[in-house]
């Protein structure tokens, strides 16, 4: 996520028209919390030490042992009122934590255990808000993690010039021969273009696994939404084994974004 973006600006689709109206009220919820979250992790104006503060104070009130944060009180009613577990909101403040506190990634292992408490909480929430069988979890999380993946090579020149955050694990790099600072230039070494290809791959296979995701949900309209954020998810992979991020930003028009949008409702 990034300052000023909105539900209807995210790279993916947010609780759209697709969503049943009355599921709609707790995703927004917790896309608002995550926002409150995301904004202090990343763009605050203020020391770690006082980012971890107001973190714990997001996660104590959750909890129900504080109600020092507004976005977190509305999601913690909005749980209570559907009877909804706050676990996917405690596991998504442990990612921000880890922002504040670990500005590097080590493996590709690391990257997708960052994606299980950044990514999969978000979809499994999605999940419990519409009373989906738990069993579609694992499709669910493999789709969560591939959008966390593209996300971070789209942004990754801006994460590391911005926040000096790189999510790209370190032994890639340095098997490519590479330093970080490479992330800070206008346009990517071929090495590194590799790199960003090979993650893409990585978020493709993911995307295999999720394919039959929306085929095993009940709710028509999730379904539609899921084929939706798959089909968009395939063509960023696609286009980031073949575009520089660096150089340009790897992202859909919003022509091209409205057809793919519209061939997954239609072509299933």
């Amino acid at each position: 996520m990034t300052p000023n973006r909105t539900a209807t600006t995210e790279n993916f689709p947010v609780a759209s028209w697709l969503i049943r109206p009355a599921n709609r009220a707790p995703i927004m919820a917790f896309y608002r919390f995550a926002r409150a979250a995301d904004d202090i992790a990343d763009h605050a104006p203020i020391t770690g030490s006082e980012k971890l503060t107001r973190l714990e104070a997001m996660r104590a009130t959750i909890a129900g042992e504080a109600e020092a944060e507004p976005t977190a009180l509305a999601l913690r009613e909005a749980m209570a009122d559907r009877r909804l577990d706050s676990v996917h909101a405690l596991d998504l403040l442990t990612a921000f934590v880890r922002d504040v506190t670990t500005p590097r990634t080590a493996t590709y292992d690391d990257l997708l255990g960052y994606c299980a408490k950044s990514a999969m909480p978000v979809g499994r929430f999605v999940l419990d808000v519409h009373r989906e069988d738990p069993a579609a979890w694992p499709a669910s999380d493999a789709l969560c993690a591939a959008l966390q993946i593209i996300n971070h090579l789209q942004d990754c020149g801006k994460d590391f010039r911005e926040m000096g955050r790189v999510y790209i694990p370190d032994d890639m790099l340095e098997q490519a021969g590479l330093d970080i600072d490479v992330l800070g230039d206008s346009a990517s070494p071929p090495a590194l273009l590799g790199v960003v290809a090979d993650l893409a791959r990585r978020a493709e296979e993911l995307l295999a696994q999720s394919a039959p995701f929306a085929a095993m949900l009940r709710d028509r309209r999730l379904a539609a939404e899921v084929r939706v954020i798959q089909r968009l998810a395939e063509d960023l992979a696609a286009q980031l084994q073949a575009r520089d991020p660096l150089a340009t930003r790897v992202a859909h028009s919003k022509p091209r974004a409205a057809w793919l949008a519209l061939s997954a409702v239609l072509i299933k």
